[in-house]
Order: C-alpha cells, then sequence, then structure tokens
C-alpha cells in the first residue's frame, strides 16, 4: 500500500503531466492514478479507506450440530444455511477442523 505523501506527490506531478508520463515516472499504472483523482475528488484526500470486516460469525458449536443434522451435505449447501459464501465455509469447517461425514457404501 501506498503511503499519503506518495500519493499526493503523484498527484501535485499529475498537475503539470498527462497521466502516462506521471505513471512512468513512479512506476505505477495509470488506472492506480485515476483512482486516486476520483478519491481526492470525491473525499477530499487520497487517505486509503478503512476495511471493513465482519467477525467470524459461523460459530463452532452450530457448525458442529449442522454437520450432524446434516452430515452428508455438500459446504455450498451448509453455506446456504448459514448464509455465506461457500468459500467461507470451507475455511469455517478447516478452522474448526470438521469434516463432512461420508458414508461408505458397501460394494
Amino acid at each position: 500500500m501506498y503511503s499519503v505523501d506518495f500519493r499526493e506527490a503523484v498527484l501535485k506531478c499529475r498537475a503539470s503531466h498527462t497521466q502516462s508520463e506521471t505513471s512512468e515516472v513512479f512506476g505505477i499504472s495509470v488506472s492506480v492514478i485515476k483512482d486516486w483523482e476520483k478519491l481526492k475528488k470525491e473525499k477530499g484526500s487520497v487517505k486509503p479507506a478503512k476495511l471493513k470486516r465482519s467477525g467470524r460469525k459461523i460459530k463452532k458449536a452450530e457448525l458442529e450440530a449442522d454437520v450432524k443434522t446434516y452430515p452428508e451435505d455438500f459446504n455450498w449447501e451448509r453455506a446456504e444455511r448459514f448464509g455465506c459464501s461457500e468459500e467461507g465455509m470451507r475455511k469455517a469447517m478447516k478452522r474448526h477442523k470438521l469434516t463432512r461425514k461420508k458414508k461408505r457404501q458397501n460394494t
């Protein structure tokens, strides 16, 4: 991540040069410069926004109960019940060291 001072220096240079010239001088892409210009125009600052992350919402006890109740379900089916993505469910299962219980087929 680039510092606020660096971002402001880029925009100061951009005031008197083209985007491609500024891009070459600082070794960053033109799209980054455009994003910073848009951020400066909308927010008045080039300070990056703080990420908004929610806490872990899948509790181990609830997930264990779900695995016992629905042992054959896939992660995408569990994800629908918990209101999260399939990837989020996969990570929760791994984090809590749970596996999908598979029944053995007699052959």
